[in-house]
């Protein structure tokens, strides 16, 4: 499955490298859903929301009302993942509280098959708070641990997103040895090739950058 990417800022979708640098501004919010027609799911990150600063629940109701969204963050408590629930997530992306005792809560809260967990690879190591801290652990050493309450992982590999470089195929590829939960990359997916080969180890892709800046041709993104 291939799945775009709308990331909310300040009430507009942006684009980021490796979360930090903003790139370029998009079209409007409903304008970029239906841009991305035809595809099964749409992956909404609300950055305001993972760093702390506000949220964009007003849009994220918006787009979900009209499309299957997988919504992320901020997701910190099981409040919150309800929230999103309500306001019409098909499912809900925790990447922080994956790695607190909030954690238990939001299980509790949330039918496992709606919960996805956020693993965000930077320089080897796990990146929490909006990628802003690292962790000690191993996305690809944790991640069995994490595979019984949830219903899917997003990975991110940091070091490469939005770079437009490729991504890297062999940690996706200990990642898919390592559970036989559902796996969604991000994180650098830059060709057609980079999709297929991830697609024959059944991983789903993400795409973001690449699509935004034409690199990736829709039509094309449809037709596979």
């Amino acid at each position: 499955m291939i799945i775009p990417c709308i990331d909310l800022q300040d009430g507009k979708v942006v684009q980021l490298v490796q979360g930090e640098r903003k790139v370029l501004e998009a079209a409007p919010p409903l304008e970029m859903l239906e841009r991305f027609a035809g595809f099964a799911e749409i992956q909404v990150i609300d950055l305001d929301a993972a760093m702390g600063i506000g949220d964009n629940s007003a849009i994220v109701e918006q787009l979900c009302a009209r499309a299957s969204c997988r919504v992320g963050g901020g997701v910190r408590t099981a409040e919150r993942a309800k929230q999103l629930l309500e306001l019409g997530a098909h499912r809900v992306i925790v990447g922080t509280a994956a790695f607190t005792p909030e954690l238990s809560r939001i299980v509790d809260a949330v039918d496992k098959e709606k919960l996805v967990i956020a693993l965000d690879s930077k320089n080897g190591t796990v990146v929490i708070k909006g990628w802003t801290e690292s962790t000690t652990s191993k996305a690809e050493e944790i991640i069995c641990t994490l595979e019984p309450l949830c219903g899917g992982f997003l990975c991110t590999y940091v070091d490469k997103e939005g770079m437009m470089q490729g991504t890297d195929l062999e940690w996706f590829a200990r990642l898919r040895a390592a559970t036989t939960n559902e796996i969604t990359a991000a994180g650098g997916i830059t060709t057609l090739d980079d999709i297929r080969a991830l697609a024959a180890m059944n991983i789903h892709s993400a795409v973001g950058m690449a699509v935004y800046t034409g690199r990736l041709s829709l039509a094309e993104l449809r037709a596979l």
